[in-house]
């Protein structure tokens, strides 16, 4: 078999890998769940190398990420679920209906009453799915905000999605006025021995934090991972500068970590 850039010759290598007589024994093996958690890797991995703009690398991480409907499409085609047919009707369907000033006769407008519209748009398929799915919950406005996203993107959009009825502070100086809050109470349970009271305030601290960012405008989960890059790279200093006093990092102490630190520190200041 040849590669091909033609999308149908990925869905017979996927069929072939998943054959029950002649495909790869791992293939076969997997189910939805044993490969749920590739799917989110590979996620990150494309904002990994977006992040780090090497476009070969983009390349190839799409086409990793590509893989996966292809992969959940072919378990559910053998088991009668759907095939991956019906997963690109349900998406353009889904992008047509979403975009009537574009494939129907809405106006077009500005962007704030585009995003109203989409709103709207979305609240109506939150009650279909509630229907469809049955039960005796009621409809919640937070349905669809899914519990597998990172926690910290989670927050904000939880949050971003109670302030649409108006369940929000109404100013930034007031949710930095709740994270003060939050930290005094985290203070508090931290000088006691309760763990879970512990857990549950810096819970509610970084709760707050998330909340702050989303009145910045700024996005929690993307400022986090630059703080984390930023960490790696002065850390990696100091490793050097260890390695040319000829120490181990282990016995420098911390008064000559702190010095590396800032002297990596002074220079991201001064650029």
């Amino acid at each position: 078999m040849q590669p091909s850039s033609d999308i149908s010759r990925l869905i017979e290598i996927m069929a072939r890998l998943r054959d029950k007589e002649t495909g790869c024994p791992w293939d076969i093996e997997q189910d939805f769940r044993s490969i749920r958690h590739y799917t989110i890797e590979e996620a990150y991995e494309v904002a990994d190398a977006i992040e780090r703009e090497d476009y070969d690398d983009l390349r190839d991480e799409l086409g990793d990420l590509l893989l996966q409907p292809i992969y959940h499409a072919q378990m559910a085609k053998e088991e009668g679920l759907f095939e991956i047919g019906d997963v690109i009707y349900a998406v353009t369907e889904k992008l047509i209906r979403r975009h009537p000033h574009v494939f129907g006769d809405d106006e077009a407008g500005n962007a704030a009453s585009s995003e109203k519209r989409w709103e709207a748009i979305k609240a109506g398929e939150r009650a279909r799915k509630a229907k469809r799915r049955g039960g005796e919950k009621p409809l919640s406005l937070l349905d669809d905000v899914p519990a597998g996203l990172p926690a910290l993107t989670r927050a904000g959009k939880l949050a971003k999605r109670a302030a649409r009825v108006g369940f929000d502070w109404p100013d930034t100086a007031s949710v930095i006025a709740k994270i003060e809050e939050e930290l005094g109470e985290a203070e508090e349970a931290l000088a006691g021995t309760d763990e879970a009271a512990k857990a549950e305030e810096i819970g509610d601290l970084l709760f707050a934090v998330a909340n702050l960012a989303r009145h910045a405008g700024i996005d929690p989960e993307a400022a986090l991972r630059d703080a984390n890059a930023k960490f790696v790279r002065r850390f990696e200093h100091v490793e050097a500068r260890c390695r040319e006093d000829e120490i181990e990092i282990s016995e420098a102490g911390l008064e000559r970590l702190d010095r590396y630190w800032n002297e990596i520190r002074k220079t991201d200041k001064s650029a």
